[in-house]
């Protein structure tokens, strides 16, 4: 059976390959972890299709290749492979992919890990890394994932409760320094991608922005009636974002065009709305998962969504379905408490959406015709798009109704 490079998404065109978990001629089972892959959205572990025995690796830890390369070759005592031995031969004639430079990790310190968790090679790069940065023990570190495999998330974990000199919530990376002052960082693998995909971005679509200021008293009225019970009830608070998102599927019912990618000299308008919500790691990189059909949820299916989104983003548990078919992207930089971002949009969509912080502020409102001054919360909700496929008042005219949205529904009755 021949295993080939997964489709991780509709858009996604290759993948790395970044650690095999077994060799050739190692017996595997259906279900069991065989190696790991990395795109610009998404890192995951790939299970053996079959049970049997790893005949032939083809394509290396490190390479890069386009989807449905043949990676390596199972014997599962079935019919043999069309490719069989000839694969690596194919790929080293012809090579698919330029491969992209992993930065090499620092050996880990001699432990005595027990042996259902393997040895250091079965510890994915990332892993390695923060285990021998931090002079970690990995017998010490309980692990969430596959057959009890350290994550990611088990080693910051780890530090994060571990005494002496455990990094912050939020730790970074350090680094080798040179002789001159300098402090060189070597791009981990999530931020080599989302460089590659900003860049191509910028490169494929003419980027148009513009903002709309944005009275969010309804959304907060409905917060401060509810968010309470909101939290006792669901674990978590209630924050703008599941009201934005609600208001943008509604707007984009209004201005179909925004939903869309383009296609050579064609606009692909989709259906439903996608809606790609952009997750910060941890300052150790972005991912932009999906939640499917969004356009058919309420405010509060929405904000569930977004939670379990982003804990399992944090705690590397999203698979390739949760970044698959999204047509549109909010990115939520407000709690930093920016005034405004210009995004970078998620390619091949049209737009994408920045909501920044909302502050209270002076704001003109009218009362029985007449005009005076109150203290609003405030926000700027900034677009991006792309001016091959809408132009600057199909755009302003969807922001407008945007705000109208967000500024006049009845929120309060949109919750429990």
């Amino acid at each position: 059976m021949d295993v080939l490079m997964p489709q991780l998404g509709e858009t996604v065109a290759e993948g790395t390959l970044t650690i095999w978990h077994k060799s050739a001629g190692d017996k595997v089972k259906t279900g069991e972890v065989l190696f790991e892959i990395g795109t610009d959205k998404v890192e995951m572990e790939v299970p053996a299709p079959a049970t049997g025995v790893l005949q032939a690796i083809n394509v290396d830890a490190g390479e890069t290749v386009p989807v449905g390369t043949v990676l390596a070759v199972i014997d599962d005592g079935k019919a043999s492979s069309k490719s069989g031995g000839l694969a690596k031969e194919a790929l080293k004639a012809e090579p698919a992919a330029e491969p992209v430079p992993v930065p090499a990790a620092a050996p880990a310190p001699a432990a005595s890990e027990p042996a259902a968790r393997g040895d250091q090679n079965k510890l994915s790069p990332v892993v390695r890394k923060l285990v021998a940065e931090n002079n970690l023990d990995p017998a010490q570190i309980t692990g969430t994932g596959r057959d009890g495999r350290i994550k990611k998330a088990d080693v910051l974990a780890y530090l994060k409760g571990a005494p002496a000199a455990a990094p912050a919530a939020r730790p970074s990376l350090p680094a080798p320094k040179s002789g001159d002052g300098k402090t060189v960082i070597p791009f981990n693998r999530i931020r080599q991608m989302t460089a590659e995909h900003m860049v191509r971005s910028k490169t494929v679509s003419p980027h148009v922005h513009q903002g709309v200021e944005v009275d969010f008293s309804g959304v907060d009225k409905a917060r401060k009636a509810k968010g309470a019970a909101w939290k006792a009830r669901e674990g978590f608070s209630l924050n703008y974002l599941p009201f934005i998102a609600r208001a943008v599927c509604d707007a984009i019912s209004e201005f179909p065009n925004i939903n869309a990618h383009v296609e050579g000299d064609n606009l692909v308008v989709h259906d439903q709305v996608n809606l790609s919500i952009a997750v910060d790691l941890n300052f150790q990189g972005l991912v932009a998962p999906v939640i499917q059909n969004a356009s058919a949820m309420t405010a509060v299916e929405i904000a569930r969504a977004v939670a379990d989104l982003a804990n399992r983003a944090r705690s590397n548990q999203l698979g390739s379905d949760d970044y698959a078919g999204a047509t549109y992207t909010i990115s939520n930089n407000g709690s930093f408490g920016t005034y405004f971002t210009t995004p970078i949009i998620n390619q091949p969509q049209v737009a994408i959406l920045s909501t920044d912080a909302i502050t209270k502020r002076p704001w003109v409102v009218t009362v029985d015709g007449e005009d005076m001054m109150a203290i609003r919360p405030i926000g700027l909700l900034t677009q991006s798009f792309d001016h091959r496929a809408i132009d600057g008042a199909y755009s302003a005219a969807f922001l407008r109704r945007l705000k109208e949205i967000i500024e006049t529904k009845d929120w309060s009755a949109a919750l429990p």
